[in-house]
């Protein structure tokens, strides 16, 4: 189910214990995190119970403390959401598909995130995940709501380094595998927008006029992206109306 503007505006919202203005987005089985803008300012958000498979694509939202994405498909974090949520504190990712250490290391860009729950991801069975997740997160205190101990920060340190500047042979071991994600929405787009995606590539690409040929070489640019960047990268160009280079076939390619 796509997140559009007449779900989020007919959502309830309510202050919640902490006080905090709380939008109830839970249990929709939404995919992607989409058109958040028009919801207006939130302190929390309650993505529980959906389809999200890629946290990011969020608005910049200095008033948001709590996410709440127990329950999800999550495999990937852009590593730009510190970008769009500065302030967060609390981070909710419970039951998700998170597997490798270093997929956990945008998290490390969220300088007040001292609440962070990770429990019953493929993650936390890795060797040293405690340890890696308070090296990389300086600012959690409590992690899978247990406390982080003094001793457990010290032990990370001589694991992995006095800090990411200075990482250990292991630490650096750790930061060279990662999990091949990607976005949700790209990769429906590189289906030709088949198998229930939440835009097809026509959609996307409306204010810009492609020949089907064109449309194949686009798709399999797509396909072919190697990192999240890149994949960030093209949705951007696409979303501006922008046509990737390589993508338009020159005259005489179009006489052959």
């Amino acid at each position: 189910m796509r997140l559009t503007v007449e779900l989020l505006q007919n959502s309830p919202s309510w202050l919640n214990a902490l006080k905090e203005r709380e939008l109830d987005l839970r249990g929709h089985r939404i995919t992607t995190i989409e058109n958040l803008g028009v919801a207006g300012p939130q302190d929390a958000i309650d993505f529980v119970d959906n389809d999200i498979q890629v946290l990011g694509n969020l608005p910049l939202s200095p008033r948001i403390k709590s996410l709440l994405l127990a329950r999800n498909r999550v495999t990937t974090i852009q590593p730009t959401i510190a970008n769009s949520i500065p302030n967060l504190t609390n981070l909710q990712l419970e039951s998700n598909n998170l597997r490798e250490l270093a997929d956990l290391d945008p998290l490390g860009s969220l300088p007040f995130l001292t609440h962070l729950v990770l429990k019953d991801n493929p993650v936390t069975k890795k060797e040293h995940y405690r340890y890696w997740v308070l090296w990389r997160c300086p600012s959690v205190r409590f992690l899978d709501y247990q406390k982080v101990k003094d001793a457990e920060r010290q032990q990370a340190r001589e694991l992995f380094g006095e800090s990411a500047d200075t990482p250990t042979e292991l630490a650096s071991k750790i930061m060279g595998v990662r999990s091949k994600a990607f976005d949700s929405s790209s990769s429906a787009m590189a289906n030709g927008g088949s198998s229930g995606s939440t835009t097809s590539l026509p959609t996307r690409m409306s204010r810009i006029k492609l020949t089907d040929k064109e449309k194949k070489r686009l798709q399999d640019m797509i396909k072919n992206a190697t990192s999240l960047d890149e994949i960030t990268r093209l949705e951007t160009m696409i979303r501006e109306g922008r046509i990737p280079a390589g993508v338009q076939i020159a005259g005489d390619e179009m006489e052959e």
